[in-house]
């Protein structure tokens, strides 16, 4: 059995761990709302975005923008990976890892070079370790409200590269908000459009797996006879301006949801280690009162020993 005084040490330096969980977790507390009203602000409109580019790809245009074509031979394919930039967060990212993984061994076993840009400090870390991966581009420390301006370079990066047929497949992996005990590692497809539009329909208004949690309605188009818009002043300056908004809304809104996830798993998980903490304080204090009680007896025992002999 161990000393008192090793015992005590051990009490008082899970003491001051469970100070620092409860402070994570009341910090945590007093962001979430704050990230959850920025997140649910800005869904409205990356849902309309969405139903209109899922409109655009089922549209007869003449001018056919590059991100509206489908290309059949696929020969790399792009990840834009949103995690956070601190740990203390229980399975969040890891759990996006591990469901990212297989997809990009999947595309690996096809001969498909993978190219990633990274969105968080956790994504960058992690991509540099794995081997047969490109991490071509990265941004970290977006604070507590993100602006879509610091996004604008790493999303150039890959939709220029899509431009040049660098490219052939762009997803985007982030963590879904879905309440603040659950947060979903998805997968969506950001390119082509043909692909992202076949997929919502599948997923039936964002229910399947992939798709995002919260409501995409109206999305589900029947082509019954070929249609298009009127642009004005034309189709591909048009085009032009709307796909590139699209694109912005939705990885910005892939960056509020994965902040909003981020706060409700740090709290929960600060809260499960401070709860954790405090049963092995309990544990501990018992096993010192008891080797404090032995010690005592034994002095006892030896006191009276003496005294017989005497």
């Amino acid at each position: 059995m161990a000393s008192g005084r090793e015992i005590k040490t051990k009490i008082k330096s899970t003491q001051n761990m469970r100070k620092v969980t409860r402070a994570l977790e009341m910090v945590s507390a007093s962001k979430i709302r704050k990230a959850q009203d920025l997140m649910k602000a800005s869904r409205p409109y990356a849902r309309t975005m969405r139903k209109v580019i899922a409109h655009v790809a089922h549209a007869s245009t003449d001018f056919k923008h590059p991100f509206l074509v489908e290309r059949e031979n696929v020969a790399r394919v792009g990840y834009i990976v949103v995690t956070t930039d601190r740990g203390l967060c229980g399975g969040l990212n890891s759990n996006l890892f591990r469901r990212l993984l297989p997809a990009i061994q999947e595309w690996q076993a096809k001969g498909v070079q993978v190219d990633v840009v990274a969105i968080g400090q956790k994504a960058v870390q992690f991509f540099r370790r794995i081997k047969g991966v490109n991490l071509v581009g990265s941004v970290t420390h977006l604070g507590e409200r993100p602006k879509v301006e610091q996004l604008i370079g790493v999303i150039k990066v890959a939709l220029d590269a899509y431009m040049a047929n660098g490219l052939d497949r762009v997803f985007l992996a982030y963590n879904d908000f879905v309440n603040t005990m659950t947060q979903k590692p998805s997968i969506e497809a950001l390119l082509p459009l043909p692909v992202v539009a076949a997929e919502i329909e599948a997923a039936e208004g964002g229910k399947g797996a992939g798709m995002p949690s919260w409501p995409v309605a109206g999305l589900k188009l029947e082509q019954t006879h070929d249609w298009d818009y009127l642009y004005e002043p034309d189709a591909g300056t048009v085009l032009e301006h709307v796909l590139g908004r699209y694109i912005e809304s939705v990885v910005y809104q892939a960056v509020l949801e994965n902040l909003a996830s981020e706060h409700a798993a740090r709290m929960v998980a600060m809260k499960s280690a401070s709860d954790n903490a405090t049963k092995v304080i309990g544990e501990l204090t018992l096993v010192y009162n008891k080797a404090r009680q032995a010690a005592i007896t034994q002095e006892i025992s030896e006191i009276v020993g003496g005294a017989a002999a005497v």
